[in-house]
């Protein structure tokens, strides 16, 4: 578990961006809360090398016995092991639980190269699949310089599409923003604005810092409540929240959405960010308003990395409503490696099969982004 390294330790590993998900607090927070459990499918069993007794490298790893909080979907893949009268979990996944969000899953100390570490590492974890009796071992979203990496050890390479903003004109305002847009584009989002406005809501950005208990109890109801709404609970739980507040709250930033005339809140999107990016990962309502959780989840993310100085927003997985809002799609990738032969083959051909379509949809997708030309 993440707890039995001490911090220390942890912070002598390179975390170039200070990217928050795998910083040792949100790991510890979803290990404490319960949300990384053996009991919740996502069981701690992550790679660590020590040099003597320092820590050089680490990697967030779990055995699974599920395929859901993922975001990379392998259901069929399991099916076809049990057709075939195989068991396919558990699995090894390396992710960060319940966040598909691209960045470092290899942490090493300065004066390794990851270059150097990978063919151990990659050896190390194939290895370890066999002893536990898992079927594979699935990398998910990491940083394209760690997929390369990985790409050379003759692992299987899956694209998704996801659907990034990037201030790539040096805009300094939302009306800088704005005005890359063509004018039936620029219109349909002031109008969206309006419409929040005009259903008597008012939007407020809090830092982390003053982010009060009130204030995250009411996002976390909304955050419950939208989870039910789709008929399931929600994958986090109150602890792993008040944890992040407690922790690394410097990295947090919370929208509230309030009825004006009452100042009665009603909704809420909670994000987090680093040194050069902004996450949008956590939304819930108590109200269904028209563009309501456009204002909260996108434009008001976009307005803090302006004020920040952010230069790139991740609003998190899926979605096409997010092209003509300005958001621009972006391969991500995962690698995969199964430890039955035959689906080893069977993978590589389904991966490279898929991929083409999805570089041909990113392509597609791109002619309908909402700028000038």
């Amino acid at each position: 578990q993440i707890s039995q390294i001490s911090e220390q330790q942890f912070q002598q590993l390179s975390n170039r961006d200070n990217n928050p998900f795998i910083r040792q607090s949100f790991l510890r927070a979803l290990e404490c809360s319960g949300v990384a459990s053996e009991k919740g499918g996502w069981q701690p069993h992550h790679l660590v090398i020590n040099d003597d007794d320092s820590l050089i490298v680490f990697m967030p790893l779990y055995i699974k016995s599920h395929s859901y909080g993922e975001y990379v979907f392998d259901w069929s893949w399991a099916e076809a092991y049990q057709r075939y009268g195989l068991t396919y979990y558990p699995k090894l996944v390396t992710a960060i639980p319940y966040t598909p969000s691209q960045g470092e899953r290899l942490l090493v100390k300065a004066g390794y190269q990851k270059a150097d570490l990978m063919p151990l590492i990659v050896t190390a974890i194939k290895t370890e699949a066999k002893r536990l009796g898992a079927s594979s071992w699935h990398l998910l979203f990491p940083q394209n310089d760690e997929l390369s990496l990985v790409e050379q050890q003759q692992l299987h390479t899956r694209l998704t599409c996801q659907f990034h903003w990037f201030n790539t004109e040096h805009w300094q305002t939302f009306d800088d923003f704005l005005g890359s847009f063509s004018a039936k584009k620029r219109k349909n989002v002031k109008q969206e604005r309006r419409k929040v406005a005009q259903q008597g809501l008012t939007l407020r950005r809090i830092e982390g810092g003053d982010i009060t208990p009130e204030q995250l109890e009411h996002f976390y109801h909304c955050y419950h409540l939208t989870y039910l709404q789709r008929g399931r609970q929600g994958y986090l739980n109150r602890a792993f929240f008040q944890q992040l507040i407690q922790e690394m709250s410097e990295q947090l930033m919370l929208v509230i959405a309030y009825e004006e005339m009452s100042s009665t809140p009603v909704a809420a999107a909670l994000f987090l960010h680093d040194k050069t990016s902004l996450y949008g990962r956590y939304w819930g309502s108590k109200v269904d308003a028209n563009s309501l959780h456009f204002e909260a989840c996108y434009y008001q993310g976009i307005e803090y990395c302006l004020e920040k100085g952010l230069r790139h927003f991740d609003p998190g997985t899926q979605g096409e409503h997010k092209i003509s809002r300005g958001f621009h799609p972006i391969l991500t990738g995962s690698t995969h490696w199964l430890a039955e032969s035959g689906f080893d083959d069977a993978i590589r051909d389904f991966v490279e099969e898929e991929a083409r379509h999805v570089q041909q949809y990113a392509e597609q997708a791109r002619e309908m982004l909402p700028f000038k030309e």
